[in-house]
């Protein structure tokens, strides 16, 4: 699997490499461990950037979703929220007998209200959006994974097929060696 390899003898590469190094007939393969072993087969890369692809196909009410959460998240936004909250109850406090939403508040209680049931499903949205984003990341993990698990493995044949060959090497000139002494020795005894 050194080489990148094309067409028919492509498709026999993954058929073998799939029952060597997974175990499994190439029928019982997922489209992503295909792809896994096509790419591995043809020497190309697996590895791509996922958050980039993911963010790439956000329409535009998602990116002011995720705009939201990370304004509503923020201490920028406690802080404005709790400078408003004290100049509303200061100026209904100080203009007591004007107030234009006197003590308890409950025009500022609907308020509140309302900002939190509007607020609370663009923030669930947003995280459930991330919440696919690192599915798509393990997903993506797992590829590449599998794909360096398995060119471990076939480098791994590689060498002990290398040391194989290497060791008939090494025994057929030991062997020619013996046969010379032994030649040596029988004409000197002669």
């Amino acid at each position: 699997m050194s080489t990148a390899i094309d067409g028919e003898d492509a498709e026999q590469a993954i058929v073998s490499a799939a029952d060597r190094y997974l175990g499994k007939p190439f029928e019982l393969l997922s489209e992503r461990e295909r792809a896994i072993f096509r790419r591995m087969v043809t020497r190309r890369a697996i590895t791509r950037d996922a958050n980039q692809s993911f963010d790439d196909r956000l329409t535009t009410a998602q990116r002011l979703a995720d705009k939201v959460a990370e304004f509503g998240g923020s201490w920028t936004f406690i802080s404005i929220f709790a400078g408003a909250l004290a100049l509303w109850v200061g100026a209904n406090l100080i203009a007591a007998t004007r107030a234009f939403d006197p003590y308890p508040f409950i025009f500022l209680n609907l308020i509140l209200s309302m900002l939190a049931a509007v607020q609370a499903p663009i923030i669930m949205m947003s995280q459930n959006r991330y919440a696919a984003k690192d599915r798509a990341d393990a997903a993506h993990d797992y590829e590449v994974n599998l794909k360096a698990e398995i060119e471990i493995m076939a480098l791994h044949d590689k060498l002990d097929q290398m040391r194989d060959t290497d060791l008939k090497s090494l025994i057929v000139k030991q062997q020619e060696q013996i046969d010379l002494l032994s030649g040596f020795l029988v004409g000197r005894s002669s």
